[in-house]
């Protein structure tokens, strides 16, 4: 303060953070007098007054900061500061705040801001009657007329009426300001040119107006008649400064007015009868919501920024308003869009865009505000549905499709989608809709946006009317065909489509045959159509990359070939079962393609990239082709096994795992030869040194190790555990321990879960008296004590949710343990280990009693208990 030069900004800050850290540690046991110490030092020089407004910002954002998260101590500790301050010392800063108000408010507006600013972050927690009286409120309202003041003046009185407090006291104090403001001529909305200061009152008049609608609330809860009759009369004088502030031309103006007008159209909704000046709000709100709705000519669609972004949040806020709105009154809404889009669609040619497509957005978002079961639109109420088909009619008979702007092209795909239960009711559109689909003006359309999100939406429009397909399937993979094109990179020739469309259009096409009426040998010729090109060119390609030098001519070669599998699985989405393709007569097809495809997992090039896209078709194909796929398992599997990284078998596991899952008993011989080497590629990964911070490489061994366990719980729960009891005593050993490890040593709860739920698979199936030899041994050597070992270390969180399901399989072991083995497991128990852990007596006769329990609930919460208290 005494330095010639003032501080840098950031100084200042930090300094102010120190003190305010200080505070917090040192307030309530060394230093009680924080607050006058502070202010003595300060007096009102503007250099302290600085400071000390600093310090109360940074300690109000320590003890109430709701973006922080604080622990229970923390958050104890900052009510214990809060209840002093209000005890010891809040009136005095109060009464500081004033002085510093009415000193500055003329000559340093950075002060007075600052001043407002602490006073509106702590109203929020102190007593409100400090500050909402005559003196400061007069203030503040003087402060609305100063133009350097009133936008912080605004934010303060804004925290002030948010405050919670009597309702009817709320009441007064609303109205009391808002006679002040109107007679100031500040409800003059349109005398008003400075937008940031607009937007600052926009966000006061709603807190006012939602505050009015919460004391209402309270007051018809409370059966106050008379005052909540006198808090809706407030509020309806307020409406009109509402839709002025609604429809203002500023987004920001007008999106921190639209809770008020929410909750407004809540009470309404509530109302028994409406008036009719309430009837013209609602009316006058709609039409507000649909001129707001409207892009603005600046809006750059072909570059979408930050401000594009924000635009289509305030849209979405904009929807909720009508979804409201159609609570209110569903026919008046109807009726509207109804007139807007008839008019507007009328005469679309001559059309500004932006005014044809929120048209056409206002039918697409009654399909939500108005909401029926399953898209049943035309059905039901036959007023409401032939209104809608009225609309959807227009919409495909109009030629809107052809307008020449990306936002109304797509509304109009979008629209015929949501719709898509019209076309059941008059079917004799959809030709001229696919049409529209086809050509330029949806696949082929010259933005690349459009023809991706068109692509989505055929797959959807097909997939949801594939009954009314039939008469045009042929036509449609004629039409489609150049789209279904691989197009390698050699060739230079950019597609019209990425190859993430394609894979719609291959789905599409896919859907088109199966769902055919075709009889099953035309289904088999079209599907081999569709799929004999890329086969083809699969062979091409991988002859390519076997003999290409250039890295980045590989990768590009292999992400085609991978492209090209991707397509292939892509078409087999029509089917849902073995059922299906048999009926189509489509095995045949896929085999070969089967047959195609796994020669890439030879190829010692980029392949990452081919096996991961061989591994999907085959997942795929399990599905399809069930059983036909096993001949081909056991050599895919060995190639994928060879120079395996993590993440090739973290990859390759699950596959093993659908296969043993579906066919059990069926694959056992392939399991019983690929489990030891499965086990060492596994085995040799996870003992790869590693750099000790390489975080990445630590992960992937988690997941691999979890993926490892998830392999033997599935052949333990599928009944093949004699795939594991037929490797040798050493491995079957080996195994068993690593599972014991998985237990015990690693602090990973998933993993720690899927290992004891094998360990009481494996002594349910092995733990009697004819299991194999040597296990009862096992039992009580080493899954004992993983049963107490485990709970025991530090790193087990009986407070984390995944920990508590694995304590809870550990209690299904000991129980499966003692269900096994019966007396000799309690005896064991009580005699020898639990002794061995210096347990005492008393506790570990509890122990006994509950493992002997006939509900395993029991068990499972007595053992939390013994372990909270066992912990140190």
């Amino acid at each position: 303060m005494l330095n010639p030069q003032p501080e840098k900004t950031f100084i200042r800050n930090k300094a102010a953070q120190v003190f305010a850290l200080l505070f917090v540690t040192e307030y309530l046991t060394r230093w009680p007098k924080f607050f006058f110490d502070i202010l003595s030092v300060v007096d009102l020089n503007p250099r302290g007054v600085d400071l000390y407004l600093r310090i109360l910002m940074a300690i109000d954002s320590e003890l109430v900061d709701r973006d922080v998260v604080h622990t229970s101590e923390e958050a104890r500790r900052n009510t214990l500061i809060k209840d002093t301050m209000r005890e010891q010392c809040i009136p005095n800063l109060v009464e500081s705040w004033y002085q510093i108000l009415q000193n500055y408010q003329y000559t340093n507006s950075e002060v007075t801001c600052q001043c407002l600013e602490v006073v509106g972050a702590y109203v929020s927690w102190i007593d409100l009657s400090l500050i909402a009286n005559d003196r400061f409120i007069n203030m503040l309202l003087g402060h609305m007329s100063i133009e350097v003041l009133r936008e912080e003046a605004c934010d303060c009185l804004f925290e002030i009426v948010n405050k919670g407090m009597d309702p009817v006291d709320k009441m007064k104090l609303v109205e009391s300001l808002c006679q002040v403001l109107q007679s100031a001529g500040f409800f003059s909305i349109d005398q008003e040119e400075d937008v940031d200061f607009l937007a600052r009152f926009s966000k006061l008049v709603n807190g006012m107006g939602q505050s009015l609608i919460v004391s209402w609330t309270k007051l018809i809860k409370n059966g106050d008649i008379k005052n909540a009759q006198e808090a809706l009369q407030a509020i309806e004088t307020k409406v009109a400064l509402m839709l002025q502030l609604l429809i203002h031309e500023d987004d920001d103006i007008s999106s921190n007015i639209i809770g008020f007008c929410y909750d407004y159209l809540h009470i309404l909704k509530q109302l028994p009868v409406l008036s009719d000046q309430q009837k013209a709000n609602v009316e006058a709100i709609m039409l507000a919501v649909m001129k707001k709705l409207t892009y603005d000519e600046e809006y750059n669609f072909e570059n979408e920024g930050e401000d594009e972004a924000m635009f289509v949040e305030y849209r979405k806020q904009l929807k909720l308003l009508l979804d409201r709105l159609a609570q209110v009154s569903p026919e008046l809404l109807l009726a509207s869009v109804r007139r807007v889009f008839s008019s507007t669609l009328q005469n679309w040619q001559t059309t500004r865009f932006m005014e044809v497509e929120v048209a056409i957005r206002l039918l697409y978002m009654l399909a939500e505000a108005l909401p029926v079961s399953h898209g049943a639109h035309f059905s039901g109420d036959v007023s409401k549905a032939s209104a809608l088909q009225d609309m959807m009619r227009t919409l495909v008979t109009s030629g809107v499709s052809s307008y020449q702007h990306t936002s109304v092209t797509l509304e109009f795909f979008e629209t015929v989608v949501r719709y898509e239960k019209f076309f059941t009711v008059e079917p004799q559109h959809i030709p001229c809709v696919l049409m529209a689909f086809l050509d330029h003006r949806g696949l082929r359309h010259s933005s690349a946006k459009v023809r991706s999100r068109t692509a989505y939406l055929f797959s959807r429009f097909v997939k949801s009317l594939n009954k009314q397909m039939n008469p045009f399937i042929e036509d449609i993979l004629n039409r489609i065909q150049d789209l279904l094109e691989l197009s390698p990179p050699e060739n230079g020739y950019q597609s019209l489509l990425s190859s993430d469309d394609q894979l719609f259009i291959y789905e599409t096409a896919g859907v088109l045959i199966v769902n055919s009426e075709y009889p099953a040998e035309r289904k088999q010729a079209l599907m081999r159509n569709l799929l004999t090109p890329l086969m083809e060119k699969f062979k091409i390609l991988l002859e390519k990359l076997m003999l290409a030098q250039d890295e980045e001519r590989q990768a590009s070669l292999a992400d085609c070939l991978n492209h090209a599998v991707g397509f292939a699985s892509r078409t087999s989405k029509a089917f849902s079962n073995k059922q299906t393709v048999k009926q189509c007569g489509c095995s045949e097809v896929y085999l070969d393609c089967l047959q195609t495809f796994l020669p890439a997992l030879s190829c010692p090039l980029q392949k990452d990239i081919l096996r991961s896209g061989v591994r999907t078709f085959l997942h795929r194909m399990i599905i399809c082709l069930e059983e036909e796929v096993l001949p081909f398992i056991p050599s895919a599997s060995e190639h994928m096994l060879k120079d395996c990284e993590a993440k090739d078998l973290q990859e390759f596991i699950p596959l093993i795992n659908q296969i043993t899952a579906k066919f059990k008993i069926q694959v056992s011989p392939f399991l019983q030869q690929m489990f030891m080497p499965l086990l060492h590629a596994i085995f040799e990964v996870l003992l790869r040194p590693a750099e000790e911070n390489d975080q990445s490489a630590a992960l992937e061994k988690q997941m691999l190790r979890r993926s490892y366990f998830a392999f033997l719980q599935t052949v333990t729960g599928s009944g093949m555990s004699e795939v594991i009891a037929n490797q040798g005593a050493e491995n079957v050993e080996r195994v068993l321990v690593t599972v014991i490890q998985g237990a015990v040593e690693y602090p990973d709860p998933i993993a720690q879960k899927t290992c004891f739920i094998i360990l009481s698979k494996l002594v349910e199936l092995w733990g009697g008296k004819d299991g194999p030899v040597g296990f009862a041994d096992f039992v009580y050597k080493h899954i004992v004590p993983a049963c107490f070992l485990a709970p025991l270390k530090q790193t087990f969180d009986l407070a984390d949710a995944q920990t508590v399901l694995a304590l809870s399989e550990c209690a299904v072991t000991l129980k499966t343990i003692h269900l096994k083995r019966g007396p000799e497991c309690v005896q064991y128990l009580q005699q020898e280990y639990l002794p061995s852990l210096q347990v005492a007596p008393e506790i570990i006769q509890e122990f006994c009693q509950a493992l002997q329990q006939p509900d395993a609930k029991v068990f499972k919460n007595y053992l939390k208990v013994f372990f909270q208290r066992a912990k140190p």
